[in-house]
């Protein structure tokens, strides 16, 4: 039996994948009391076992230690979770699990981290998150016409991990009109959180009754603007001279992840358009001249497990997710991601140019959630061989691939 310890923030959706597969294999996992995000995941002794700090995070009785939430969830799990010995079966239990990590997240975190004042409101985003959940919702819905569960005739990690991405949005956006068209969900849903084991972790679910909105004075109080205090707060019938009135507390300054590197005469966005507009037999050349490795630096990236992508879309829909997860980037990095078919899966390899030297995806702990499932090196664009990785992914086809020429190309700029 698996026993071992789970570090983990309150009321995390990844944390209760891990408990709920615990629940149901007899997994003896114990929640670190004493955990306090952003300092507990800070010390030197955490950073030990966990080097990027992320959590969930689980170090089990013989000190193996895991930080993947998938993947936590898988090692806790038994046979039947997994999808039993039918390789059909454990092929679906995954694509579920990519389904709702890549799919279903993404835009439940982009309509609903609004509303919770976690981000700022964008209608544009927020319309486009609503439309792919609908068609999420949907591809469901006609699935389970004819079933109880998602995979075989009992709850599987496909079940957990799909009704852990929807738990928010039925709490916060699914009010009784989104519901509606939805039925088999619902039902499957419902059937779900009211499992034993699913209350034990999340407790009981109380359906939107009203669907939620930005909640703009709760981003101010979590975002507040440069420059501008909040005023003191003031007793009845007492007034105060202007000359003695308290000082308000400064507010918080935005962190500026890029405040330490140099000014440089190579500007991103010229390069961005440099790429786009021309082949790579221009592009590349103006790039060699105008590079400033004091700067700027070059990271190869590699997903560390190509053999989940048995298909081509779940490869792209992994990347898709990725890129939409660092928008908050734009400005200070590029990347091109080409996607090959191997023997066993997909392979995910690619090349970022990041302002700055060190890795921007694990400067800010929103840029990591996809980048924590990648290897990544730093490039030497002088050295031969790292310079034929750069060029070769810029181009997207040729000789650099070999005979596993890429089936999808994939640019972030």
């Amino acid at each position: 039996m698996v026993t071992g310890t789970l570090f983990t923030y309150p009321e995390s959706h990844r944390a209760y994948k891990i408990l709920i597969a615990a629940g149901y294999s007899g997994a003896d996992v114990k929640v670190d009391p004493n955990f306090e995000f952003g300092k507990t995941n800070a010390t030197t002794d955490f950073l030990k076992k966990f080097p990027l700090g992320q959590v969930p995070a689980f170090e089990d009785g013989s000190g193996i230690c895991l930080a993947e939430s998938n993947a936590i969830a898988f090692y806790v799990a038994n046979e039947t979770l997994r999808g039993g010995s039918n390789a059909v079966d454990q092929a679906l239990v995954q694509e579920y699990i990519s389904f709702a990590e890549n799919e279903i997240l993404p835009s439940a975190c982009t309509w609903t981290f609004p509303t919770l004042g976690f981000k700022q409101y964008n209608k544009q985003e927020t319309e486009k998150a609503i439309n792919h959940v609908k068609k999420c919702m949907s591809l469901l819905n006609d699935f389970l016409l004819t079933r109880t569960f998602l995979v075989g005739e009992r709850v599987t990690l496909a079940d957990i991990a799909v009704c852990c991405s929807l738990l928010t949005l039925y709490v916060q956006v699914f009010d009784d009109n989104f519901r509606e068209p939805y039925g088999n969900v619902n039902r499957w849903f419902t059937t779900c959180i009211n499992q034993p084991i699913f209350k034990n972790v999340i407790g009981d679910v109380k359906l939107c009754e009203k669907m939620a909105v930005f909640d703009s004075k709760r981003y101010n109080e979590l975002h507040p603007k440069k420059g501008k205090e909040p005023k003191p707060k003031q007793e009845k019938k007492e007034e105060k001279p202007k000359e003695v009135a308290a000082e308000a507390p400064a507010p918080k300054k935005k962190i500026d992840y890029f405040a330490d590197v140099p000014k440089s005469d190579f500007i991103m966005d010229t390069w961005k358009k440099m790429y786009s507009n021309n082949e790579v037999e221009v592009s590349l050349p103006w790039l060699w001249e105008h590079f400033d490795p004091k700067a700027y630096s070059f990271w190869y990236c590699e997903y560390k497990y190509p053999e989940e992508q048995t298909l081509e879309f779940l490869a792209t829909n992994a990347v898709n997710g990725f890129f939409q997860r660092i928008e908050g980037l734009h400005k200070h990095s590029f990347g091109v991601i080409n996607i090959c078919k191997e023997t066993k899966g997909h392979s995910i390899r690619g090349v970022w140019l990041h302002r700055g030297l060190k890795n921007a995806f694990f400067l800010n702990p929103d840029w990591s959630t996809d980048a924590e499932h990648y290897n990544f090196r730093q490039l030497d664009h002088n050295n031969a061989e790292d310079k034929k990785i750069i060029e070769g992914h810029c181009a997207g086809e040729g000789e650099f691939f070999g005979e596993n020429q890429p089936v999808d190309y994939k640019c972030f700029k």
